[in-house]
């Protein structure tokens, strides 16, 4: 039996040919559902199609919706809604059809106007970042995927997520704005502050930053990691140490640098509070501390 026989084979849309979409499709070509067809409009939305999708035809999104069962909506988070509401209002949907979208903030109410016309919602996020080739199909195995469906149809979601080789944790629907903040706040401003201390460096005379950094970035967030969601013995710094003299010099360095002095004040201040709770400093130095970080 080859995949294409397998059984429970689904015929399935990616409506947003971006790094998720053609990388979803992908996957679930690889283990035998048919993609009939990806939308995407920018040449980079088209050469993804031609590579991780070859053979796959390149539909308008209404066309590909009517062919598919397993409709993928990966968009931009604040056009979903207004996607599924807009194909709700031609008549697009169908019941019984899936629709997926994979934002991490959004829940099943922005799939409501399809959902009212019968098909079947799901939120499922991939939490990992995707190059949009097929080198994600690899990473992605072994990755935590976020699903959000409704109660008789979550096994469907999960097995899906299986399918493609992730790790499915189900998450409810309130619950998923605090969870895409988590992950954002702990991924992409990991690079904006890895991006700021490199620019500091350079500033300072450093002519490798990354080289520099590397093995104090490793250590730290591999150690946070593994304390996780505690991570207070992992600390270390002036903060920790209750060392104001350290921080307020380091404030006076940064003071032309505005935009670093507000994220170091505002990630001291925070380790600070960490650090108090968690009994590694006591109120005098932590006093002394924020009085150095100079805020009100």
């Amino acid at each position: 039996m080859t995949a294409g026989d397998r059984p429970g084979r689904l015929t399935v849309g990616i409506v947003g040919a971006g790094r998720v979409g053609a990388v979803l499709g992908a996957a679930m070509a690889r283990v035998g559902h048919h993609v009939v067809g990806a939308s995407g409009v920018s040449e980079a939305s088209q050469t993804r199609i031609e590579a991780l999708l070859p053979g796959v035809p390149r539909l308008e999104v209404e066309e590909l919706v009517a062919a598919a069962d397993l409709v993928f909506l990966t968009v931009p988070d604040d056009a979903l809604a207004g996607l599924a509401a807009g194909l709700a209002s031609v008549g697009a949907w169908r019941q019984g059809q899936i629709v997926v979208h994979t934002s991490g903030k959004n829940g099943l109410d922005a799939l409501e106007a399809a959902a009212a016309q019968g098909v079947i919602p799901m939120a499922i996020h991939p939490a990992m970042t995707f190059t949009g080739t097929s080198l994600d199909l690899d990473r992605m195995v072994g990755a935590t995927f976020a699903v959000t469906a409704p109660g008789p149809f979550l096994p469907i979601a999960q097995a899906m997520v299986v399918e493609m080789g992730g790790d499915p944790i189900v998450l409810d629907d309130a619950s998923r704005p605090l969870y895409h903040a988590a992950l954002v706040h702990g991924a992409n401003h990991v690079v904006t502050l890895v991006t700021q201390a490199s620019a500091l460096l350079a500033a300072a005379g450093i002519e490798e930053p990354g080289r520099v950094l590397s093995p104090l970035v490793h250590a730290s967030v591999e150690g946070a990691l593994a304390d996780a969601p505690g991570a207070v013995t992992t600390l270390t710094g002036p903060v920790v140490r209750g060392d104001a003299g350290t921080v307020a010099a380091h404030v006076a360095a940064l003071a032309t640098r505005h935009e670093a002095l507000v994220a170091y004040r505002a990630m001291a201040r925070a380790t600070a509070d960490l650090a108090l709770a968690g009994g590694r400093i006591g109120p005098p130095e932590y006093a002394a501390v924020i009085a150095a970080l100079g805020e009100a």
